[in-house]
């Protein structure tokens, strides 16, 4: 009986090891996957709809190639490359489209994977607007340096730095911010700290609740498992190797948060940041607030799938609080 006991005792104990390992395998596989700027997502856009690098590729609203609004950008006169520090030394890449005879600034920032430049399309129809125009290279992508993707947490402190300078070198500055998909969330995180009174409104386009719900739904989409264990187990890795919980990165909060003017844009059709989240980010809200959905787009399509409709919501909301 003791020796079945003892073999019993074994039995469990090395099954309790070999599970801790693989949990913590695949926890760091995870942390790898979503986080690590030099592992291969793939698997994470899993067609062209998905793809990151699409989803910003095309200023469709007016004919005109992501290359010409490039170069259109780059070769601006009022184009100027800004290089910034970041609070924990990171050298931080930014675009800067300035015209003389405006107080109007808006920064538009890009999505998960992508870059600055691919904003290029967006800075053109900001800066038609009237508006000076930051785009930055967010932490880990572009010409920025980092060695870890914030999915807009740690990048909050980067635009409020962003947001900073403008005043120090405008004091009169009306700013706005405007992100897509992660730069979205980047911008609803920015929202939830405290901000000079010159953020005048946000908008975001298909930000996620949340770092955990966005993981979660895409572990379950991805390998069919529950957010329990893996998740916490990826939540201490990310602890670890990037210096947050994955739980605490969240926009939702941020957004109970903010008393700044915010617009919430998506599209129904969108399954990579899934479409209920923006009811649940907009009832979250307490700021004044604007809801536009944009029918039969997906993911980061909506200026593509009904232009006139996306670009004359956004004029008419910055109209309503940048002078």
């Amino acid at each position: 009986m003791k020796i079945f006991k003892k073999i019993l005792i074994g039995i469990i104990t090395f099954t309790i090891l070999i599970g801790t390992i693989g949990i913590g395998f695949g926890a760091n596989y995870l942390y790898n996957l979503a986080l690590n700027p030099y592992t291969s997502k793939d698997l994470i856009f899993g067609s062209d709809d998905e793809d990151s690098s699409d989803m910003v590729s095309q200023n469709e609203t007016s004919g005109i190639s992501t290359v010409d609004d490039r170069t259109w950008l780059l070769e601006h006169s009022g184009y100027e490359d800004l290089f910034m520090t970041s609070r924990d030394g990171l050298k931080l890449h930014n675009y800067v489209l300035t015209q003389s005879d405006s107080n109007k600034w808006m920064i538009a920032v890009h999505g998960y994977t992508s870059e600055g430049i691919l904003m290029a399309p967006y800075a053109r129809k900001f800066y038609d607007m009237g508006y000076n125009v930051i785009i930055p290279d967010l932490r880990s992508h572009g010409q920025s340096e980092g060695d870890y993707i914030g999915m807009g947490w740690d990048e909050r402190f980067d635009i409020i730095d962003l947001v900073n300078y403008i005043v120090e070198n405008n004091h009169d500055a009306q700013i706005a911010l405007f992100g897509v998909s992660m730069g979205a969330a980047t911008v609803m995180n920015v929202s939830g700290e405290e901000l000079p009174s010159n953020v005048k409104a946000i908008i975001e386009d298909c930000g996620y609740t949340s770092v955990w719900d966005q993981f979660a739904y895409q572990l379950d989409d991805l390998f069919g498992l529950p957010a329990f264990p893996m998740m916490h187990t990826a939540s201490l890795v990310g602890k670890l190797r990037a210096g947050y919980w994955i739980g605490e990165a969240s926009s939702i909060e941020q957004v109970k948060k903010s008393i700044t003017p915010t617009l919430f844009i998506h599209g129904d059709a969108d399954d990579f940041v899934p479409y209920f989240m923006l009811d649940q980010l907009y009832t979250a809200s307490n700021a004044e607030k604007e809801k536009l959905v944009i029918e039969g787009a997906g993911h980061a399509k909506s200026k593509d799938v009904d232009p006139e409709l996306y670009w004359s919501t956004i004029t008419n909301f910055l109209d309503k609080y940048v002078d």
